[in-house]
């Protein structure tokens, strides 16, 4: 009778695993929090995500160079309307700024036309969407973005170096957040702007794997945590969050 009883417990958590989209990996055991560290792994976990969680949220697979074609789809015009976004960063033209997760630098190229005296810095951690990027600059004979590998850890920027750190449909995936954002961080200049854009995570209509979305309220947790002030939200896009970040030491020099 034991038997059976097992076998029924067993056979209904994987019912219940598949129905609810997670996943098993027995090599990671499910452990609380290291108090030297910022992450937590859990062994039953969604099989859109890495099993890795940061201040309650699950980090999501990271999109692969090989889905590239995917950034450079038609129909994103329409379902992102990158042109409103771009316009919406109030860039001058002396701007330098950097597009972190900049793929084939499908918004990096767009944003360089309108800093025609400042420069790009297009950051991603494959080699091979640099490899495309850097074929499409030539290809248009683009001469102020700057691409740098960045790793999972080091956007590769120097201290105080850019105006505006860009992030679309990016941070959701970083593998160490903490660390990234931290780098990210030091390279804004005193005045400097930190700009996420996610889809919203409030609105369950949006047809988006649930990790790929965020919520405000978990932006603005996960980005206080690294020394970064909520500024604004622009709600311009279909299905995204435009959220606006600055330097905390910056805000309150600004209101003395």
């Amino acid at each position: 009778m034991k038997k059976y009883a097992v076998a029924i417990i067993i056979a209904l958590s994987l019912v219940f695993l598949a129905v609810f989209n997670f996943t098993y990996n027995p090599s990671v055991l499910a452990k609380e929090s290291n108090p030297n560290s910022y992450y937590q792994e859990k062994a039953i976990h969604s099989r859109d995500g890495i099993g890795k969680f940061y201040l309650g949220r699950e980090i999501a697979q990271v999109m692969g160079h090989q889905a590239m074609l995917w950034l450079e789809r038609p129909s994103r015009e329409t379902e992102e309307q990158p042109q409103t976004l771009v316009e919406a960063l109030e860039l001058k033209s002396d701007d330098v700024v950097a597009d972190i997760g900049a793929g084939t630098g499908y918004m990096s190229f767009r944003m360089a036309n309108l800093v025609p005296e400042g420069k790009v810095f297009a950051v991603d951690i494959q080699p091979e969407m640099l490899d495309a990027l850097n074929f499409l600059k030539q290809e248009n004979k683009i001469t102020n973005v700057e691409t740098i590998l960045g790793t999972a850890t080091n956007p590769q920027l120097s201290d105080e170096s850019i105006d505006l750190a860009l992030m679309v449909d990016a941070y959701h995936e970083f593998e160490y957040p903490r660390e990234m954002m931290s780098g990210i961080v030091r390279s804004l200049k005193p005045a400097g702007k930190a700009v996420l854009v996610e889809y919203r995570q409030e609105n369950p209509l949006i047809p988006i794997k649930p990790l790929h979305k965020m919520s405000q309220k978990q932006v603005k947790k996960e980005m206080k945590a690294v020394g970064l002030t909520w500024q604004e939200t622009k709600e311009l896009l279909p299905q995204q969050h435009i959220m606006i970040f600055t330097k905390k030491e910056f805000r309150s020099q600004e209101l003395q």
